[in-house]
């Protein structure tokens, strides 16, 4: 039951080159930047990503995208990062856009066996009917497009409407970053930076989680766990002193 390893470098130790990654955090909060640095200094490549967004230039994801070591993204927010952008542009990085509320309920499911959901969002768009950009070619053309989804007819709370089908996302494995965790893969969260790290430990095979504060079995309270240990194999303790960034930092005029 102790699923502690000893430093971020010997937890992504067998993540291969072509592995699909479900990995946390929202724009800078709840990145698991310690064990995307340990797997940039791996040096593996053509990795199939799934988060809400890329991080920016010379943090989180962003040091893996500069490099090159990411082949593909589904993501919901990408506006941050200029190499993003142009990679995507220049057709050296395929991209699936998905709506951030679908994304996160497409990998709730993957992570408690549901293949497939209908939802509303996207019907009578290109969500739906396909045809957005997923590679580019080097001429500007669409290289590679999405294509249309199964759409039908269903009632939902005595009202006919329309539902498009999406389906759930497993990936081979997810990085994460909680506040707290016990040796038995239990992890707490903590405020804003909970966002998408439980959908994406769900959703992993094998499910990595840094945490700040490593606790033994017993000292959290079970009503406080955001996580059950259930969904998480490895857990490697990296201190409170993490670097964290705040993506824009917002201040109000002092009162005159």
């Amino acid at each position: 039951m102790d699923k502690v390893v000893s430093t971020p470098a010997a937890a992504v130790a067998d993540i291969p080159h072509g592995a699909s990654l479900a990995v946390g955090g929202f724009g800078l909060c709840g990145v698991p930047t310690e064990l995307i640095k340990a797997l940039h200094a791996r040096g593996v490549g053509g990795l199939r990503v799934v988060s809400n967004n890329c991080g920016v230039a010379d943090f989180g994801l962003g040091i893996l995208l500069a490099d090159r070591r990411i082949a593909s993204m589904t993501s919901s927010y990408v506006g941050e990062n200029k190499e993003f952008a142009r990679q995507f542009l220049a057709g050296e990085l395929e991209v699936e856009l998905v709506p951030q509320g679908t994304l996160a309920e497409k990998l709730r499911a993957g992570g408690t066996g549901i293949p497939a959901f209908y939802t509303a969002t996207g019907v009578g768009s290109q969500v739906a009917d396909g045809g957005i950009p997923l590679r580019y070619a080097e001429d500007g053309g669409v290289a590679v497009a999405s294509p249309p989804k199964e759409v039908c007819d269903l009632i939902l709370d005595g009202r006919p409407g329309r539902f498009v089908l999406e389906h759930a996302i497993t990936c081979d494995y997810a990085l994460v970053h909680a506040a707290r965790g016990d040796r038995h893969g239990n992890l707490v969260f903590a405020r804003s930076a909970r966002n998408f790290n439980p959908l994406c430990a769900m959703a992993g095979r094998i499910t990595v989680a840094e945490v700040e504060d490593l606790v033994e079995p017993g000292e959290l309270d079970p009503d406080d766990v955001h996580l059950p240990g259930v969904f998480v194999q490895r857990v490697v303790h990296v201190g409170p002193d993490v670097e964290k960034r705040i993506e824009r930092r917002t201040v109000r005029a002092a009162a005159r």
